[in-house]
């Protein structure tokens, strides 16, 4: 029931911050690339690492994972893996992520609820590891645009299959901002700038706009 005395100036307690969410990156590798036919593959590639670099830079604890890396699918995606030096990439042989037991523990271990997902392909590698997430308990966000499927339709279908069963589709952009939440934030504003400047097109191309004529204090 609402009551308007309990209304303040606070954040929503779904929002995604540094503290409450974990990303999971899932089989983002040169075979999977392939067979992706929802979107054009380098702005797959460019959200991803978009994506791979608020989880740095916000200290978010993040889990990368690939599915036969050595006898199809390739290696992780080296512009993914340089965002990571030296982290472990947990391979498996289950097209269902959740099914391996060195990934969900490597989930459980940072006693995160929240799950930030993306990965290659929508209607297979995501859709298993969400729907097993979410009916295990866990709140899962799945990024739309660091991901992707074999066809438009396929993609879109598994996205509405996600959201039915209670997944929230996001896009890698609302997550970098909703981590920042405050222009104020000065720890993490010169890094939000960076990766939005790199990865956000237009919208980069606004800041470097704004800090040349404003100054390098323009936000937003």
């Amino acid at each position: 029931m609402f009551d308007i005395t309990q209304v303040q100036a606070a954040p929503s307690a779904d929002l995604i911050t540094p503290d409450n969410a974990v990303m999971l990156f899932v089989d983002h590798q040169p075979q999977m690339f392939f067979g992706t036919g929802s979107g054009d593959r380098a702005a797959i590639v460019n959200a991803t690492v978009g994506l791979a670099k608020a989880a740095r830079a916000f200290g978010v604890p993040t889990v990368l994972t690939t599915v036969a890396a050595e006898s199809f699918s390739g290696p992780l995606l080296p512009q993914l893996a340089e965002v990571f030096p030296g982290q472990e990439v947990i391979d498996r042989t289950t097209m269902n992520a959740w099914e391996d037991e060195a990934l969900v523990e490597a989930i459980k271990t940072t006693g995160r609820r929240k799950i930030v997902i993306s990965g290659l392909w929508t209607e297979v590698c995501l859709v298993l590891p969400v729907l097993s997430a979410l009916g295990q308990g866990y709140e899962v966000y799945v990024v739309a645009d660091a991901s992707g499927g074999v066809s438009p339709a396929a993609h879109e279908h598994a996205l509405q299959r996600m959201t039915v069963a209670g997944a929230v589709p996001v896009t890698w952009v609302q997550i970098l901002l909703e981590l920042q939440r405050d222009w104020a934030r000065q720890e993490t504003y010169g890094a939000v700038m960076d990766i939005v400047k790199a990865h956000a097109g237009a919208y980069g191309l606004g800041v470097v706009y704004a800090q040349s004529v404003i100054g390098a204090h323009a936000a937003g």
